[in-house]
């Protein structure tokens, strides 16, 4: 009897490594498997799912064999590994070990999208709703619903998102990104404050971002931004309109067509700077950290007025007569390839033609629509 139980035991133990052999090689050949994929393709695993249901579901879909014994693998070596929920890039060639590489790691697959420095809060919106990865969730509502959603409420939106490129993850909301934004903004905004120049003349930082979207919207070249910040300032200093186009662009709406008329320069709106003294209400647009800097740290001169040379560019005067001799220069004479900032919008070939503010019969004192007036 002892005999047969020794022997019962040995062939107990032999079957026993045979079967661990055997599990170890099946388990090894399902690690080692190349996913059955004839192209890239992306796996979402949605939130709240399993390695369980997501190698069944692998499974089913003919991608991989064995998921059995995948999800033997991951209960005896990845216990309570948590399973990032997200897109993840599957490539031929991958094997199933790869694959659960990319899953202990969290390698899901980034998306990008850039919000552009100069652009306004219409802008923002319409190319969150255009980017087809992320989720829709502010679709209908008004701009003040929006902020409302932000936690913000009453808050004018205009200006108040930083221009940069944010990368998310699939299932990203637009409220999300936004929030990302604007915390951004408040962020860059408050370490700029506290390095502003002493005799800065604001007294909160809002009215600093306001200055700072003028001279985003003004500036076609970057080191240009603290010269104009400076010709913006010394006029407030001196009781002087700020006079610039941007801002009366701005009120327009939608009704601008791309022809800043003399008409236009004198309607009276809350942002025309040609009619009212000192700020606008609101920021208009969305500024960089280099234009809140430059607003911030303008640069001091004696200059007080610029006109664009045509290539992005300005000149600088500090006073009218040298002005307006630069103004016949390059606004007058203006090359066939004349560009200023921004960029002119094309005119719709069925509206009626506007007489240009430059070209409008008016005293030479202000030639164009970016020439300012002398003070007044």
């Amino acid at each position: 009897m002892r005999r047969k139980f020794v022997l019962l035991l040995e062939i107990g133990l032999v079957l026993a490594g045979l079967l661990l052999g055997a599990s170890a090689w099946k388990m090894n050949s399902a690690l080692e498997q190349s996913l059955n994929l004839s192209q890239e393709q992306l796996l979402d695993v949605p939130a709240g799912a399993t390695p369980t249901g997501t190698f069944n579901r692998l499974e089913n879909d003919g991608v991989l064999k064995d998921a059995f014994w995948l999800r033997l693998y991951w209960r005896f070596n990845l216990d309570g590994q948590p399973l990032h929920s997200g897109e993840y890039r599957m490539t031929p060639g991958l094997t199933a070990q790869g694959l659960i590489g990319l899953w202990q790691r969290g390698e899901v697959v980034q998306y990008s999208i850039t919000l552009v420095e100069g652009w306004n809060f219409r802008q923002v919106r319409a190319a969150l709703a255009k980017h087809e990865k992320i989720e829709q969730t502010l679709s209908g509502l008004s701009d003040s619903e929006v902020m409302d959603k932000l936690g913000h409420p009453g808050i004018f939106p205009e200006g108040r998102f930083f221009p940069d490129t944010y990368r998310f993850v699939r299932g990203m909301t637009d409220l999300e990104l936004l929030k990302k934004s604007y915390n951004r903004l408040d962020d860059v905004l408050a370490q700029e404050w506290s390095k502003r120049a002493p005799d800065a003349p604001y007294t909160e930082p809002y009215q600093a971002l306001i200055m700072a979207s003028l001279v985003e919207k003004e500036t076609g070249v970057p080191e240009e931004r603290g010269q104009i910040a400076g010709v913006f300032v010394r006029r407030m200093q001196i009781g002087m309109l700020l006079q610039t186009d941007p801002t009366v662009i701005y009120g327009l709406g939608e009704r601008y067509n791309g022809k800043l008329t003399r008409a236009h320069l004198k309607e009276a709106t809350p942002y025309n700077t040609y009619v009212i003294s000192g700020l606008p209400p609101t920021p208009i647009a969305m500024v960089g950290r280099e234009a809140i800097h430059a607003a911030l740290n303008p640069v001091p001169g004696s200059s007080l007025y610029f006109v664009a040379r045509g290539d992005g560019s300005h000149i600088f005067s500090d006073n009218l007569d040298a002005h307006n001799t630069a103004v016949r220069e390059f606004q007058i004479k203006r090359r066939a390839d004349y560009r200023s900032s921004p960029a002119p919008v094309a005119k719709p070939a069925d509206t009626a033609p506007e007489v240009p503010a430059e070209q409008a019969p008016e005293p030479a004192s202000v030639p164009d629509a970016d020439a300012p007036q002398s003070p007044q």
